[in-house]
């Protein structure tokens, strides 16, 4: 049998975070359905929500001691499947309670795919000896621009949550099956034991928070970009999914370009115009919330989030004191809490005063990534870094 090639490592594991993102974007553009089918406020949405991160964080020890002790390999392939399969019982779920239980164990099995797909992206990167991390995480948003425009086609066509999350099982199912014997056997160096739980330095912390305040931004945009459009701009029911696939389209693109423009323009005043690019986009869709001002905010939003979490995971591999493999695991930590609990947080904040205001809170925290951006800090490496 071939040697499989470094080539078609980056394939198999670009489609294990394509079914990555085609299922998480398959539950989050059937959110207004699935609320509506519950009768949910915005209060009692943003509680249940809670349910996600709980799974992941229940996830969190148990994935760093499977991948320690059994290899990204296996785990993968078991994140995956699980995944997918825990994927229809959120179209099923008949109330309030079966839906937590199942959001659980959909976070859950998000996490334990998290942490292993990545171990596998890592290994991949090492074999190239080049950064393509932002490729994997471009294709996770391009299956999320896919996925957006599937729960579309769904709701045009007048079907349920449930008939759409088993085609996206099956796809899910499929994908893996066919990726799995390309993806790396072995994982690299001390790096595949998981997530350190030691205290950051100062650098690493505020790179950390950086990645914490773009994906909060990213996790409210998947879970309420659609309720917001459905109960704020209140477009044709056909276009309520617009704002999520303006948002996901523009993340897409952003994510295979934004290497090009950080070589030229450095990854501060990258971050900084990223920072803009989603404050700017959140308050025109706050401000002005008609259905084409909202569209192009949205694209905006999209445009700003995509480049912070890869350039925060960049700037990560800088640090002196610890070791690339594990200051990414502690950046990716702290920002994965903000994609976690940002949504609930958006659904509290909604049921005490509006949705609005939700958004322009989230707003704030876009604003927040250009000025710790623009903080000074210990020269690293000059020129085109965080620094």
């Amino acid at each position: 049998m071939a040697e499989i090639t470094p080539a078609q490592r980056r394939v198999a594991v670009s489609a294990l975070f394509f079914v990555a993102g085609l299922c998480f974007a398959s539950w989050a553009s059937r959110i207004p359905d699935i609320r509506l089918k519950l009768g949910l406020s915005e209060g009692e949405l943003g509680q249940l929500l809670l349910a996600l991160p709980v799974g992941s964080m229940l996830a969190l020890p148990v994935a760093g001691w499977l991948v320690h002790n059994h290899g990204s390999r296996a785990v993968v392939l078991l994140a995956t499947c699980l995944y997918a399969l825990f994927l229809p019982l959120l179209g099923w779920a008949p109330g309030f309670w079966s839906l937590a239980g199942s959001l659980v164990l959909f976070g859950f099995a998000g996490n334990l795919l998290n942490i292993s797909v990545n171990t596998q992206a890592i290994g991949v990167q090492q074999a190239y000896g080049k950064p393509i991390m932002a490729s994997f995480h471009g294709l996770w948003s391009l299956a999320g621009f896919l996925g957006g425009a599937l729960g579309t086609l769904f709701i045009r066509w007048q079907q349920p949550p449930l008939w759409h999350f088993l085609l996206v099982m099956v796809l899910g199912l499929l994908l893996t099956v066919l990726a799995h014997q390309r993806t790396l056997p072995q994982d690299t160096g001390a790096e595949a034991g998981g997530p350190s739980l030691r205290r950051p330095e100062p650098y690493l912390l505020r790179i950390g928070l950086i990645a914490f305040c773009g994906m909060l931004c990213e996790g409210c945009m998947f879970d309420w970009s659609g309720v917001y459009f459905q109960k704020v701009v209140r477009p044709d029911a056909t276009l309520v999914t617009a704002g999520y696939v303006a948002c996901m389209s523009t993340m897409a693109l952003g994510r295979f370009i934004s290497d090009y423009f950080t070589h030229r323009l450095g990854t501060n005043l990258m971050l900084q115009i990223s920072s803009a690019l989603i404050t700017v986009g959140l308050v025109t869709a706050v401000v002005w919330p008609a259905f084409v001002p909202s569209v192009v905010g949205f694209l905006l939003v999209g445009f700003g989030i995509a480049s912070v979490t890869p350039l925060a995971y960049s700037a990560a591999g800088q640090s002196t004191t610890v070791s690339p493999g594990v200051a990414l695991a502690m950046v990716s930590t702290i920002g994965y809490f903000g994609f976690l609990l940002g949504p609930p947080l958006i659904g509290f904040v909604a049921e005490i005063s509006s949705l609005r205001v939700s958004f322009a809170l989230v707003a704030g925290l876009g604003a927040a990534i250009g000025v710790l951006a623009a903080l000074p800090s210990p020269t690293r490496k000059p020129a085109k870094q965080l620094a």
